[in-house]
């Protein structure tokens, strides 16, 4: 607990550092998507053609070609993004056991 004497009170001398994202700041996942939207001419490293895309489908693509040249890393990220990681689940077992082993339940009518 704070000693009283210690506390002191927000004057206009004595103000907290203005810390954090400035108002109006884009977020990070904001400005991604933002990129990941843009279109361009790309080659498909799938077909070997250039096309229109966006940077996600060319991303993927990508992903896709590593995958099917044996990339075990780039399979399981493709399984992930389209039908979910899995969950870790933990086995649990309870076994009942008397809190008082000396104690049978002919003890307890006595």
């Amino acid at each position: 607990m704070a000693r009283e004497d210690n506390l002191k009170k927000f004057t206009s001398e004595y103000q907290p550092k203005n810390n954090g994202r400035p108002k109006g700041s884009k977020n990070r996942s904001t400005i991604a998507k933002k990129w990941l939207e843009l279109e361009q001419n790309i080659n498909n490293p799938l077909t070997s053609q250039n096309e229109n895309m966006s940077q996600e489908d060319s991303i993927t693509l990508a992903l896709i070609k590593k995958a099917r040249e044996g990339d075990t890393q780039a399979y399981q990220k493709l399984m992930d993004s389209a039908y979910g990681a899995p969950l870790q689940q933990i086995e649990q077992t309870n076994i009942e056991q008397p809190l008082f082993p000396d104690v049978t339940e002919d003890d307890s009518d006595k």
